[in-house]
């Protein structure tokens, strides 16, 4: 048996474009001589369809594209995913379904058995779990059809989370299933590529059943899924493996030879990795919201010059403006780092002072500032002239205007309300300060290796000097921060790993009073993030979906 993973990149939403696109992938396949093409989760709705779920015609209007679809497959099936109604009572209106066509005809269905309702996923809110699933006899095999969850064993996901194994009960008794096809949608995190393939040979291995599992690719809001589609004959070797962040069309062919195992990923390769998940969840993000072009602050810093080399890789040089808005504290030599960097991507580079707009601001506001001394609230007034110039160019040439902040920066809330915060998506806002200076390293290896030129396309002093946010003489982000590796250590503890203040500091020896400042400024810092633009999600826990803490709370670990 031959069969064709269609690793697609859908739009939440699109119904008729994603059936479009199935329709493509499926001739695609039959050409090649693929006897099933199988499809990602959901692939008629797109991933996740969350509310739109409520919408009074929205499963209706899935299940007429479905019915379409049917009409247009031959002798090479088709499995694809789709939302359909639920019967049972009580119970939700919806099961996340796949469908098994054949010359026109749906002649099987089966629904989700496991409905992730922890960290970004939410399926419980919408759909009835199914009770039981059997393999389907076709092709003179019996098909295992299930659907993401439910072929995860439980030392791979976050907790004991469920009862019963679905890929149990397919492989149990004379009828057990002889190949497990897995349609997927499972959001990319760093390291998630390498869980997923050693859990599926696993699954292989273990069970002495050939694995075939087509994911998702593509970003859909803060969501950013991967590919990396799999197959694994029953003895858990690797019979093929879909492209990383580009849409694929992969023949697996269950009686060929296995070639030798992938090597685990390289630092390099995961910064590389970081970098085209980013560049890919901006592309979708940009395009799926219906912009062409984007606008960004540059600093001269870091954060602003990465965040520019991925919005010239998603979306090409010509799409990409830059912006430099120079006060009376900014340094020479950042106006330059800025122009350079302009320079070297071939994006357009504007330059618009704010110093006589915020002379003038104080001076509106002496009469009431009167006898106070200036603070963070004048800074603050620089960054929203700052945000709101960047508005006005948004609105004014239709450029989506992006965020340049870090998580290091948001954790602590090192960021301005309605400033530099100001913008429709946060690039690299789930992108620790450290891993900020490893991706522009990995950047400017990349340009030297294509270009053949030394500091390309990032000037070397942004990434030497001292990180600023030059609001104030001689600044530095140390003045009111620890180190970043220091700081990123905590984060990382504290949020992607729920420990305590306590626990951090007996695993790390930092001292008890700085751990417990740092957890005081992420607790205080969320009415900000609940402010801020959607985040691309990169690692296990990022500042979003996934992350639901009250804003107006008082509990403080001991």
């Amino acid at each position: 048996m031959k069969i064709a993973l269609a690793q697609m990149d859908t739009t939440v939403g699109d119904l008729r474009g994603n059936g479009a696109r199935i329709l493509d992938f499926y001739r695609r396949g039959a050409a090649a001589g693929a006897d099933v093409v199988m499809t990602p989760e959901m692939a008629v709705t797109g991933y996740p369809p969350r509310d739109l779920l409520a919408k009074h015609r929205f499963v209706e209007d899935n299940l007429r594209v479905l019915d379409e679809l049917a009409t247009q497959i031959g002798p090479t099936a088709l499995v694809v995913g789709y939302v359909d109604f639920s019967a049972r009572r009580p119970g939700r209106d919806y099961r996340n379904a796949v469908a098994l066509i054949h010359n026109g005809r749906i002649i099987a269905r089966r629904q989700k058995m496991l409905l992730p309702t922890y960290d970004v996923f939410d399926e419980d809110r919408y759909f009835q779990p199914a009770d039981s699933n059997t393999a389907i006899d076709f092709g003179g095999r019996r098909l295992g059809l299930t659907i993401c969850e439910d072929i995860w064993t439980q030392e791979y996901l976050p907790a004991q989370l469920y009862e019963r194994s679905p890929i149990h009960d397919l492989l149990r008794g004379e009828s057990r299933a002889q190949v497990l096809l897995n349609l997927s949608a499972s959001p990319y995190h760093l390291g998630k590529e390498r869980v997923r393939h050693d859990m599926l040979q696993a699954v292989a291995r273990e069970q002495g059943v050939p694995v075939v599992y087509c994911n998702l690719v593509g970003g859909n809001d803060e969501l950013i899924f991967d590919g990396n589609s799999l197959a694994f004959d029953g003895s858990g070797h690797l019979l093929a493996q879909g492209g990383a962040f580009i849409e694929d069309l992969v023949l697996v062919d269950l009686e060929g030879r296995a070639p030798a195992p992938p090597q685990p990923s390289s630092p390099l390769e995961s910064a590389a990795a970081l970098h085209d998940a980013l560049a890919l969840g901006l592309r979708d993000y940009t395009r799926k919201c219906g912009f062409k072009s984007v606008v960004l602050g540059l600093s001269g810093g870091i954060d602003s010059a990465v965040t520019a080399c991925l919005a010239v890789a998603a979306l090409g040089r010509e799409n990409v403006m830059g912006v430099s808005m120079p006060s009376q504290f900014s340094s020479k030599g950042s106006i330059e780092d800025a122009r350079d960097l302009a320079r070297n991507l071939g994006i357009r580079w504007e330059m618009i002072p704010i110093q006589e707009v915020f002379e003038q601001f104080k001076r509106e506001l002496q009469p009431v500032f009167k006898g106070l001394r200036e603070d963070t609230t004048e800074e603050n007034i620089q960054a929203r002239i700052r945000g709101t110039t960047l508005m006005a160019l948004s609105n004014k040439l239709g450029h989506m205007l992006l965020t340049t902040g870090n998580k290091s920066e948001v954790a602590v809330g090192y960021c301005t309300l309605y400033g530099d915060m100001n913008g429709g998506l946060g690039v690299i806002a789930d992108v620790p300060k450290t891993m900020v200076y490893e991706l522009a390293r990995q950047i400017n290896e990349s340009g030297r290796r294509k270009e053949g030129r030394q500091g390309f396309p990032i000037p070397d002093s942004s990434l030497t000097k001292p990180p600023s946010a030059e609001l104030r003489p001689n600044q530095t982000d140390q003045d009111t921060l620890p180190p970043y590796d220091m700081l990123d250590a905590i984060i990382k503890r504290y949020i992607e790993e729920a420990k305590s203040a306590a626990e951090i500091v007996k695993e790390t020896g930092y001292d008890e009073k700085l751990v417990r400042e740092v957890v005081r400024k992420i607790d205080l810092n969320e009415y900000k993030r609940k402010q801020a633009p959607p985040c691309l999600r990169v690692t296990t826990k990022a500042f979003g979906i996934g992350r639901r803490v009250p804003i107006a709370q008082r509990y403080v670990e001991r």
